[in-house]
């Protein structure tokens, strides 16, 4: 009974190991060389014998160098090398058998030119950004595209109309934080089996016609109109509440207003030299309103 379920449990360990295996190959669509073949073996046979009769001039193409910057992706046979991307720094590769690319793993910017978009209410705008990206895994850079560079930024373009048809003008030109966060968001997703990291968008202009200008210029002033004339108004009401509150406060208190008469005949006199002003006694205009 134990030996029949020792022979059942390796084989149930290999099935649950299977969809892990299956799923790495599926993020990174790599196949390592492996087992290079009877044909592979006698290449690699006969690179190491160039490499032993021609040493050391050999050497010149076995050596190969890269900078600190970068990593070197080596083919053996046409299958990736175990072990994957190699560097900074000095790397052997066998004549004949092995080849490399090296892949540039420092930030790169690139400004995406003016996009003519229609915005969800029927408005054309030209919009243009700046985005910032990388390398993150040399491999899949080489392995996935044929490109990486040139195809993310044709993506950015892309996603770029994609995104801002979706926006009305005013979310355009008031919400371009989040237009930014959601653009690097779809392109760091659509890029990831490329190997590429993108770090940051960020839109740098939007030109509206000159129609549409003109028409927001028209609207602008006319709130600004609407709110002094508010402004004015509120200030107004103020004043005149004011004046009530010193008109009750003076009717109160006779001396009061003859001080308040007083004041404003001197402030006349000093602006007004050329006229003469007879004052006349705050009674004297009582008696006279009395009377009528």
């Amino acid at each position: 009974m134990s030996s029949i379920e020792n022979k059942i449990h390796p084989t149930g360990s290999e099935d649950a190991d299977a969809p892990n295996s299956l799923k790495a190959k599926g993020e990174h669509e790599i196949e390592p060389d492996g087992d290079i073949g009877c044909c592979g073996c006698v290449l690699l046979g006969i690179s190491i014998l160039t490499l032993v009769l021609f040493f050391p001039f050999s050497l010149i193409c076995a050596i190969k160098i890269v900078q600190e910057y970068e990593r070197a992706v080596i083919f053996r046979l046409g299958r990736v090398k175990q072990g994957g991307a190699v560097g900074p720094g000095i790397f052997f590769l066998f004549p004949c058998v092995d080849s490399f690319k090296s892949v540039d793993l420092r930030t790169f910017s690139y400004e995406i030119p003016p996009q003519e978009i229609l915005t969800k209410d029927s408005v054309t705008v030209a919009v243009d950004a700046v985005f910032y990206a990388r390398v993150f895994d040399p491999t899949m850079s080489i392995i996935n595209v044929s490109d990486a560079q040139s195809s993310t930024k044709l993506l950015a373009a892309t996603t770029l109309r994609n995104i801002l048809g979706t926006k009305a003008l005013t979310e355009v030109l008031s919400d371009r934080e989040h237009i930014s966060n959601t653009m690097e968001e779809t392109l760091d997703a659509a890029t990831h089996p490329w190997g590429v990291k993108v770090e940051r968008v960020e839109i740098k202009d939007v030109r509206l016609p000159v129609q549409m200008q003109r028409a927001m210029a028209a609207e602008a002033e006319s709130t600004r109109e609407a709110r002094a004339k508010v402004i004015a108004a509120e200030g107004e009401m103020k004043a005149s509440r004011a004046l009530k509150e010193a008109a009750d406060i003076m009717s109160e208190s006779p001396s009061a207003l003859q001080l308040r008469y007083l004041q404003t005949l001197n402030s006349i006199a000093a602006e007004k030299n050329s006229t003469i002003i007879f004052p006349v006694p705050i009674d004297i205009i009582t008696a006279f309103a009395k009377k009528k």
